[in-house]
């Protein structure tokens, strides 16, 4: 699978990691096009460069916004001041203000999906730090447009990447002192620190902040630690996003692209529901947005209920990043009233890898699954033998047996 490895030696922000994601190949114009469907015209304006830190060539993404466009404030190492006078001026947006603007973007669901659940973190945190609850915490920092744009970015880079799993390095937290809308507050900020637990962070170099809880909310949703880079992971790329600091350090986040060929456990929960009294024809539709909101399996079990009704058992296994998503599809979509969160102790996963393979009716797709360093499974992708199917005038066994025996042979 694909998987990133995060060395954070100088900490992490969302502008750094999508200067990393432009280095290792999302292209600027499909990254610029997906963030227009946010719908957000007019506030902000993206500026990508390239510069040098320390003799290493970096990308560095500035987010300008309205009353900065020509401000003579555009030097990097003082990109936080004018980030402050923003916040100062601008009216805090909350939680519910941020969902309503992703919710209603044209992006995919994954997107929306992914971008949520790192918003969702940092709600959590700032409700602790503040001692409210999360979905009444009103944002400062990172309900700023410039926020907004990392963290969607970042998850548009991810997706165009296809990245399934992320590794993380210590962190870099730097020291001293930030001033933010509360008045000056100690590095790390009490929001950062508090996402930053269960991880292993540090502070060299500078008394600057290094990782801002943009950064430290990307690592808390999507990261695991990892002290260096796995045995199974195979790098193929490195990119590196420049921070806003010149320091004594590279100021860089240094990110690998590559494969991970390990066995992976994660953490999952089956949510459940009975339903008697729904048209059947909906269920396709809603196993569509299911699978399209990140569902890892979703099925209906025949069962009887009260007074003997005939009715069907909705079942959705969703990993914890997908399951809010996936619960207010079944509330929206289905006539139950309530359903059960079963959380899942341990479900054991297969490598798994798309290799091609060429039929002589065309090119097939084939899922190749592996266990403890043996192919345990070769499956042809059914969409690929269905077209080639229709487009040959063949039976669609025919090419499915075909792409099956030739990528067996291949892989002896």
């Amino acid at each position: 699978m694909k998987a990133l490895y995060l060395d954070c030696a100088a900490g992490i922000s969302g502008n750094m990691f999508l200067g990393a994601c432009l280095q290792l190949g999302v292209p600027e114009k499909y990254l610029r096009g997906e963030l227009d469907k946010l719908n957000l015209p007019g506030d902000f304006k993206l500026e990508i460069s390239n510069v040098n830190k320390n003799g290493i060539g970096a990308a560095y993404v500035d987010v300008k916004l309205p009353k900065t466009f020509d401000s003579e404030l555009d030097h990097p190492n003082i990109r936080h001041l004018h980030r402050y006078e923003h916040i100062r001026n601008h009216s805090h947006r909350t939680f519910t203000d941020i969902k309503k603007i992703i919710e209603a973007s044209e992006l995919s669901e994954t997107v929306k999906t992914r971008a949520l659940t790192i918003f969702g973190v940092i709600a959590s945190a700032e409700g602790k730090v503040h001692q409210r609850p999360a979905d009444e915490v009103t944002f400062h920092e990172v309900g700023a447009t410039d926020s907004i744009i990392d963290i969607v970015g970042s998850v548009i880079c991810l997706d165009y990447l296809d990245v399934e799993k992320i590794f993380v390095s210590r962190i870099n937290t730097g020291s001293g002192f930030i001033k933010c809308a509360h008045g000056l507050m100690p590095v790390p900020a009490p929001a950062t620190a508090e996402l930053l637990q269960g991880f292993k962070t540090y502070c060299f170099g500078a008394e600057k902040e290094l990782t801002t809880p943009t950064g430290a909310a990307i690592v808390k949703a999507l990261a695991e630690y990892s002290a260096d880079l796995p045995e199974d992971f195979s790098s193929e790329k490195i990119g590196y996003g420049a921070g806003t600091w010149d320091l004594d350090i590279a100021n860089v986040l240094r990110i690998y692209l590559g494969e991970f060929s390990g066995q992976t456990e994660r953490h999952l929960v089956k949510l459940e529901a009975n339903i008697d009294d729904m048209n059947p024809q909906i269920y396709g539709w809603l196993y569509e947005r299911l699978f399209n909101a990140g569902a890892l399996d979703v099925w209906t079990t025949s069962i009887f209920m009260k007074k003997n009704r005939p009715a069907q058992m909705l079942s959705v296994l969703v990993d914890k990043e997908h399951k809010e998503i996936c619960i207010k599809i079944i509330f929206e979509e289905t006539t139950t009233i309530g359903l059960r969160v079963i959380d899942i102790a341990r479900r054991v996963e297969a490598v798994r890898k798309v290799a091609k393979v060429e039929t002589s009716f065309g090119e097939v797709q084939c899922k190749v699954s592996a266990y403890d360093g043996k192919i345990v499974s070769i499956t042809p992708e059914y969409e690929d033998c269905r077209r080639l199917a229709e487009k040959n005038s063949v039976p669609l066994k025919a090419v499915w047996q075909e792409a099956l025996t030739k990528q067996e042979s291949r892989l002896g």
